[in-house]
């Protein structure tokens, strides 16, 4: 079975927004060391899996910045965007999954292939989370604390027990947080 990793930026107090979606407050120094990790992460990867709201702003992005590193990831790797208002994808290398999102992550993770990795705002990664769908956590904390704002685990009904894989700090002030799902 395919791993589902989770790769998200957050706040020392846990938030991946500010309370209108703001992102201003993300370390944008990334050193070697950094991009070394995510590219690590990410090398295994043969899916990317997006809500549609982030898919929206995200694959735009790439496609306009073709030199940016890691822009061939995430601009080659098939990307699959879960929706419920879109009937036709809107980008190239571009799937709907319009069903129930257990049922077509299961699906996918049942598939032939490598790893997949998430990205996505806080509705679609709530969800994922809610319904224990995430193998690997890899919460990257910003040295920045905002008060208030948008959060991943405030939809849980019930506590999910973690697993600390590795804790990396890096120069920028990120520290990595690689968490794996206790499983009974």
């Amino acid at each position: 079975m395919r791993k589902l990793k989770l790769q998200v930026q957050m706040t020392v107090d846990g938030y991946i927004a500010g309370p209108n979606g703001e992102m201003d407050w993300t370390s944008r120094d990334w050193d070697n060391d950094l991009k070394s990790y995510v590219a690590k992460i990410t090398e295994p990867v043969d899916c990317i899996v997006l809500g549609r709201k982030l898919a929206q702003g995200f694959i735009p992005y790439w496609a306009a910045n073709p030199e940016q590193e890691g822009a061939d990831k995430f601009n080659n790797t098939s990307r699959v965007v879960f929706t419920k208002t879109l009937d036709q994808p809107e980008w190239d290398n571009a799937i709907l999954a319009k069903g129930d999102l257990v049922d077509e992550m299961t699906k996918l993770k049942n598939q032939e292939g490598e790893d997949i990795i998430a990205y996505g705002g806080v509705t679609f990664v709530s969800a994922l989370i809610q319904q224990g769908l995430i193998d690997e956590f890899h919460l990257f904390i910003n040295p920045v604390v905002i008060g208030n704002g948008m959060g991943i685990f405030k939809e849980l009904d019930h506590n999910q027990n973690l697993t600390l894989v590795k804790s990396t700090p890096f120069a920028c002030g990120i520290v990595v947080l690689h968490y794996e799902p206790k499983r009974d």
